[in-house]
């Protein structure tokens, strides 16, 4: 083996990363993990230093220095000019000849399909849907909150779920059981003093993600409320990927549409069945999965393709995955997995 391989395939989210080395038949040389990649937070720089370790980690592994071409789906990548200027900061460290960074949105998408063909969706702590057909062409949405009609994830449903419990309790709004089971879950008495306790920070404000599955306990409990958080959160899945379908011509003829992220893999039933039956309606043609493999193999089948690679390197490179040696199972259909 020489001192370069085909593709270093990086996939970072918020909360972690995972990197691959990947020879060009398809061959997984080293892997690695590392931290999360959160350049809104620490800057670029920092963010890049923590894709450096585990990056040199995989090339040690794989005993090699550098890469053909990198290929990383990275978190907070959320506009084309944030892709370019993550490019260049990751074309700087000199790890291949050649770079292209996208959303890790893609990865997902990519690690699900056979071709790069199709609509994902994700949902964890924020909520953002990609599409892409193998003449190159793509579907995105700018996926940065509010200011970019972004409603969802585990951090919108709780924060909504805290806004009708608050009302409840002071009396500004109907009664829900939300206003109990959330500061229940900090072991408080009242929303007033889950209210004081975020505030103040003697809650963690990254503790706030805690709350998102006493939201869906509290809707399977059926509390109405709760129940209409969660058909709210299903609709919005569907709308992205509707639209998404629809940009790419896709609307018209069977297509996958992909779901990850913590929220949707966690596979609650009111959700899973709701987006079965709105996707059933609006796109009857889309083939919903939920994906549990490991998105860095999306990155690196991304990568693949860029080089031309054989089909026999995609299916060496996704056995070495599904058979768990890096991950869960590929993806699972909407009758085995939606609504289960």
């Amino acid at each position: 083996m020489g001192l370069t391989a085909s593709v270093l395939a990086i996939d970072a989210g918020n909360s972690k990363t995972d990197v691959a080395v990947v020879a060009a038949d398809g061959e997984v040389l080293g892997t690695a993990r590392g931290g999360g990649f959160r350049p809104p937070a620490v800057g670029v720089e920092t963010a890049v230093n923590v894709l450096a370790d585990a990056v040199a980690r995989a090339f040690a592994e794989a005993g090699v220095t550098s890469a053909g071409h990198v290929s990383a789906c990275l978190a907070n990548a959320d506009l084309p000019v944030e892709e370019e200027r993550l490019a260049a900061a990751l074309d700087a460290r000199a790890w291949g000849t050649t770079v292209e960074v996208r959303n890790d949105t893609f990865a997902i998408l990519r690690a699900g399909v056979a071709e790069p063909r199709g609509v994902a969706v994700v949902c964890g702590a924020g909520i953002n849907c990609v599409g892409m057909r193998p003449d190159g062409r793509t579907a995105r949405f700018p996926a940065i909150g509010r200011i970019s009609g972004d409603w969802g994830g585990g951090w919108g449903l709780a924060e909504e779920a805290l806004w009708w419990a608050a009302r409840a309790e002071d009396g500004r709004g109907g009664p829900t059981a939300l206003a109990r089971t959330l500061p229940g879950h900090f072991g408080l008495g009242s929303m007033y003093a889950l209210i004081e306790a975020l505030h103040l920070e003697h809650i963690a404000h990254e503790r706030r993600h805690e709350l998102t599955p006493v939201v869906f306990a509290t809707a399977r409990d059926g509390d109405p409320v709760a129940r209409a958080l969660v058909d709210r959160l299903a609709e919005e899945v569907v709308a992205m990927a509707a639209v998404a379908l629809t940009r790419l011509d896709l609307l018209d003829e069977e297509a996958p549409v992909l779901l990850g992220g913590s929220v949707l893999t966690a596979r609650h039933p009111q959700l899973d069945d709701r987006v079965r039956e709105l996707l059933a309606a609006r796109a009857p043609k889309a083939v919903p999965q939920v994906v549990t493999v490991r998105p860095v193999l999306g990155a690196a089948l991304l990568g693949l393709d860029r080089a031309g690679a054989s089909r026999e390197a995609h299916v060496r490179l996704r056995g070495y995955y599904e058979r768990g040696a890096g991950g869960a199972r590929r993806t699972q259909g909407a009758r085995g997995t939606l609504g289960a």
